[in-house]
């Protein structure tokens, strides 16, 4: 699937960074172009790709401090600036343009929404989506942006990939070493999407290509990735248990959006070397995965990978009714309501200090 991809906000433009990085250290050439925009130009400076400073009439590259309708009044403000950055890069050749934004800031939240209906009213290609959620630890305005951006980026985007920090944020781990871990597993199995069909050495038998992707991904809403690899014996009928094995992982244990096993449509995508992969260990995996999502849409494929090891990616579309997506949502709503108590009090003390009859205070 040849990508061009554009980084909303901080976490966008770290992880479209890491994507690229990755895309080219494996020699994949999926992606064939990338932006990242944001309000904050110290955000910016550090990244080894293109970039477009939005809001600097308003917010003069100091960032809109957390404020998503802010984020998203900037962006649609400046669209034409990013829309100008972006010809030349989306050629006739894209096969699709990804949006990559953390859900949790003001820019990313607020801005990734419009640039997605932007980008869907001039091109012709699928708009995705890849939004990462905040952690719990991350602080309420975190989810309260979450919350609300998430919606509108949904309905925006063809499909909404959704990455959570508190997946594959490990104990002991400080806050900037969780992001760059969690940036790397994201680069590893959305690199690896990417790849599927392109032209690699070696030569698989039922190769994913480009059609497979977007058909799983046709549903629209809410999608996630699941990824888990192990070591692989040189003979593939050995292999059939290590392809079950990891099926079975990258589903129950290594999801980007945890219990999220209900689906309309999945595609799973056994990697590695050609001669190594069990046929029959991928069809049994493929209707265990049909099995266990309740989707009769399940496509399955390989794609030739010069590793010793065996790796399954799973992509899921359609999986609105993830608990744990539900379990976030009541966690922003709640974030919601707590903010809007605080500011009813701050009003109401502001109130009683703006009244000259100091009785009230009483």
């Amino acid at each position: 699937m040849k990508t061009v991809l554009i980084g909303v906000g901080q976490a966008g433009g770290k992880v479209t960074s890491s994507l690229v990085e990755f895309d080219h250290d494996m020699g994949f050439d999926s992606v064939r172009g990338a932006l990242a925009v944001n309000s904050a130009t110290a955000d910016l400076q550090s990244l080894p790709i293109d970039t477009v400073l939005v809001g600097q009439d308003r917010v003069k590259g100091h960032g809109v401090g957390g404020d998503n309708e802010l984020g998203a009044e900037v962006m649609q403000a400046d669209a034409g600036e990013v829309m100008s950055a972006l010809d030349g890069r989306i050629t006739a050749e894209a096969e699709a343009i990804v949006v990559v934004a953390g859900l949790g800031g003001g820019t990313g939240s607020g801005g990734a929404p419009v640039l997605a209906k932007e980008l869907k009213r001039v091109y012709d290609v699928p708009v995705y989506a890849i939004g990462i959620l905040p952690g719990r630890g991350e602080g309420a305005m975190y989810q309260v942006n979450a919350g609300r951006s998430l919606k509108t980026l949904a309905r925006e985007a063809d499909s909404t990939i959704l990455i959570d920090n508190d997946a594959w944020h490990s104990s002991g781990e400080s806050l900037e070493e969780g992001f760059d871990s969690i940036n790397r597993s994201i680069a590893r199995r959305v690199g690896l999407l990417f790849a599927s069909g392109e032209n690699v050495e070696g030569v698989g038998e039922s190769v994913v290509d480009t059609s497979e992707v977007i058909n799983t991904l046709r549903s629209g809403g809410i999608a996630a990735l699941g990824y888990a690899s192990a070591e692989a014996d040189d003979d593939p009928d050995t292999n059939i248990n290590v392809v079950t094995s990891v099926t079975r992982n990258a589903l129950l244990t290594g999801t980007s959006l945890p219990n999220a096993t209900e689906a309309d449509a999945a595609l799973l995508v056994v990697a590695g070397k050609p001669e190594r992969i069990s046929r029959k260990g991928v069809e049994r995996a493929r209707k265990w995965l049909e099995e266990e999502t309740g989707s009769m849409q399940v496509r399955g494929g390989d794609f030739p990978l010069d590793s010793d090891r065996l790796a399954a990616l799973i992509v899921l579309g359609g999986v609105e009714r993830s608990p744990r997506l539900e379990e976030f949502m009541q966690r922003a709503k709640a974030a919601r309501e707590e903010a809007q108590r605080q500011s009813e009090e701050t009003d109401e003390a502001d109130k009683l200090f703006q009244n000259d009859d100091l009785d009230g205070l009483m």
